[in-house]
């Protein structure tokens, strides 16, 4: 009650004698004692509070003067304005509505990340603070003397709380109380700014094809909605212009980069890159998409490092995702890289569409699926089978359903029917139109075993055998759309594991496998699948590495592990009976508490139906390490065993405090499909903390006592 009759006794005071034409409420004052002195001074003391608005100052005493309508306050004081704005001071004059004032030996602190420390803080109309002989900071101060990693003293800074923006008058850039440069003038955002036009972090870089070079970026805020980036790049060999436009709509966004150069690789010439991807919703739940990629020549991606792609694709494709349905239709354009590919009689230009949905009806029960698919693939080349243009149309109607047999036995039953229409041109090898009507079915038996042991471990075993029977015969096209076949636990019971229609499995075939699953709440998780498909007639159209070829297939392992503690094992491997591998890869990825360690191995034999002369042997690594709270380390790492030698390799170090984060990265590429000299790439970037929204967070806030 005596603090509600001392604020209530203050505001009647305040605004009887407050010019009228003042816009702003008065303050309310709270206090522990309240009494007016000989010369008619309201003086508060004792756990002070001043309100106004938004803005909270808490002080010592305060006086306040009828007269003058000023406030004389004695520290230590913190006036927070708003929830961004802090300052800190031991003495203060300001008016009643907290607005206007001079605070002497003060600090302010902005979004809890920039400190401005300055002999004195004149505030204006609750706008505008001009900071007199300021140092300013990210970093965290401490009271031994000893000095911040980076500072900026200026002989003036103004803040301006609407536009949210710092200048700085005779800047100067201090490491460790060490000037590194001079800046007469000088504008940053302050950290509750998340965008403003000005220039970004530098970035120095070192290449083996330009020599050393410097990427200044600049940064546009044309609008809420779109911003532009332009970074100039110069190096001894180079000078370019990269851009990255950014937008977003009501119902979608997009994204354009590209740059353009001019360089010592090819003296003469402009060389450059565009990319640009969007995506947007449109009406009945369809969602466009599109991406366009292009290149002046094959070797500009890799030379600077922004792709290591060597196949382009330019798509637009417009689909729709519901429970039961799915509809797809694009049109996609590629470009190859590669030295040994003519694009002339690639299939450059494909068009394709699907439709797939699914039905249950109830008399028949089980589930009706319905699937039409179309592609259409055009060459630019007029010769004879070099340009080979095909269209193609087909239809699949199946009905699934699955019952439980006495005893758990569980059936799997499939009936179904697919139609396929093909039309080539310019091929004399082969029809011009080819079609065909085929049924199929299949049946699989499974037989689930369940069992639970000690602490909650819990076992699955399934064994599972399927009879299946497509009819028809091979049609009389080109394989174009099936060459690379995969084999693995996805499709061992599919009715065809080709991935497209121009290739499907004819006549009888068996399948036979086993799931085994073990689940350990307080151990390691793991997973087996074990598979192989017996066939009437063997299929020429599977290659040899596919393990698909012959009558029987080569056998099916694939496994994972899971571990409490992170650590994640995949692997998979085909071969035949004499234990001859035809595939085989394993991945393991572990995160823990300060590291994270990723690697993989794959082999496969050579294999000329898929364009492979030899054999590929290699090994992949990756992984980061947190030496301490502010320094890390990282690594990547691809090593080629069947040429003996690395593909690339690439080392980082990071240091991030509550302040700074400098990175130093090193990368080293070696000769590719579009490029056969080597690239090496070192990079060193310094970004200071404090003129952003984005805050660091408390692992790397540096300590006083270390």
């Amino acid at each position: 009650m005596r603090h509600l009759l001392i604020a209530l006794a203050v505001t009647l005071w305040s605004t009887t004698t407050i010019a009228q034409e003042t816009p702003p409420p008065a303050a309310v004052l709270v206090a522990d004692e309240l009494f007016i002195a000989n010369n008619r001074e309201l003086i508060a003391r004792g756990n002070v509070e001043a309100l106004q608005g938004t803005t909270r100052l808490t002080a010592k005493e305060i006086a306040y003067d009828r007269d003058t309508g000023a406030l004389v306050i004695t520290g230590p004081i913190v006036l927070q304005d708003g929830e961004d704005i802090t300052v800190l001071a031991s003495a203060a004059e300001l008016d009643a509505t907290l607005r206007t004032g001079l605070l002497t030996s003060a600090r302010m602190v902005l979004s809890q990340q920039l400190q401005l420390a300055a002999v004195q803080i004149q505030r204006v109309n609750g706008r505008y603070s001009q900071l007199s002989k300021t140092a300013a900071t990210s970093c965290r101060v401490c009271n031994d003397g000893t000095p911040p990693l980076w500072q900026i003293r200026a002989k003036r800074v103004i803040h301006d709380k609407q536009e949210r923006q710092l200048y700085f008058d005779g800047a100067q850039l201090l490491i460790r109380n060490i000037p590194v440069f001079y800046i007469p003038r000088l504008r940053l955002p302050d950290p509750t700014l998340k965008r403003a036009t000005g220039f970004l972090f530098a970035e120095l870089q070192q290449t083996s094809q330009f020599g050393p070079g410097i990427k200044i970026p600049y940064f546009i805020n044309i609008a809420p909605d779109r911003d532009l980036t332009l970074t100039p790049y110069i190096a001894r060999d180079s000078t370019t212009l990269e851009l990255r436009y950014r937008q977003a709509f009501r119902k979608g966004n997009i994204e354009l980069n590209g740059a353009i150069s001019r360089d010592g690789q090819r003296p003469g010439e402009t060389r450059g890159y565009f990319f640009a991807d969007g995506n947007f919703a449109l009406k009945n739940d369809f969602n466009l998409s599109f991406d366009i990629e292009l290149a002046t020549d094959d070797a500009y991606l890799s030379e600077y490092s922004i792709s290591g792609k060597d196949r382009l694709d330019s798509a637009i494709t417009i689909s729709r995702v519901r429970r039961d349905e799915y509809i797809s239709t694009g049109l996609t354009v590629y470009r190859s890289l590669r030295d040994d590919e003519d694009n002339s009689t690639l299939p450059t230009v494909v068009a394709d569409g699907l439709y797939e949905s699914r039905h249950f009806p109830s008399r028949l029960g089980g589930e009706l699926r319905f699937r039409l698919d179309s592609n259409v693939h055009y060459r630019a080349s007029d010769d004879d089978t070099l340009g080979r243009d095909v269209a193609r149309i087909s239809a699949e109607t199946d009905w699934l359903r699955s019952w439980t047999l006495p005893g758990g036995l569980r059936a799997d039953v499939q009936v179904g029917t697919t139609a396929d229409l093909f039309q080539t041109r310019q091929d004399s090898t082969v029809g011009n139109t080819e079609s065909q009507i085929s049924p199929r079915g299949s049946v699989a038996l499974r037989y689930p075993l369940s069992r639970t042991g000690q602490n909650d471990v819990t076992q699955l075993l399934e064994p599972i055998i399927q009879a299946a029977w497509v009819g028809g015969s091979r049609l009389d096209v080109v394989n174009e759309e099936s060459t690379r076949v995969e084999f693995d636990g996805g499709n061992l019971t599919s009715l065809s594991r080709f991935p497209e229609v121009d290739r499907r499995e004819r006549g009888r075939s068996l399948a036979v496998g086993m799931n085994w699953s073990r689940f350990n709440p307080e151990g390691v998780d793991t997973s087996l699948t074990f598979g192989r498909i017996l066939r009437q007639d063997a299929d020429d159209a599977f290659s040899e590495s596919s393990g698909l070829s012959g009558v029987t297939s080569d056998y099916l392992v694939a496994g994972q592990a899971i571990t409490q503690n992170g650590l994640i094992m995949t692997a998979r491997s085909l071969f035949d009976a004499d234990f001859d591998f035809t595939k085989s890869e394993i991945r393991g990825d572990y995160t823990g508490r300060r590291a994270t360690l990723g690697g993989s191995y794959l082999w496969l034999v050579a294999d000329d139906a898929e364009d492979r002369a030899d054999s590929i042997s290699e090994i992949t690594l990756d992984g980061s390490y947190g030496i301490d709270r502010y320094w890390t380390a990282s690594a990547d790492w691809q090593y080629d065993l069947s040429l003996a030698r690395a593909s690339s390799v690439g080392l980082g170090l990071q240091y991030e405090n509550e302040c700074v984060a400098v990175a130093l990265n090193f990368d080293r590429q070696f000769a590719s499909s579009t490029s056969l000299e080597p690239n090496t790439t070192l990079g060193f970037t310094v970004t200071l903390r404090g003129f952003s929204a984005v805050k660091g967070t408390e692992t790397y806030t540096k300590a006083c006592d270390q």
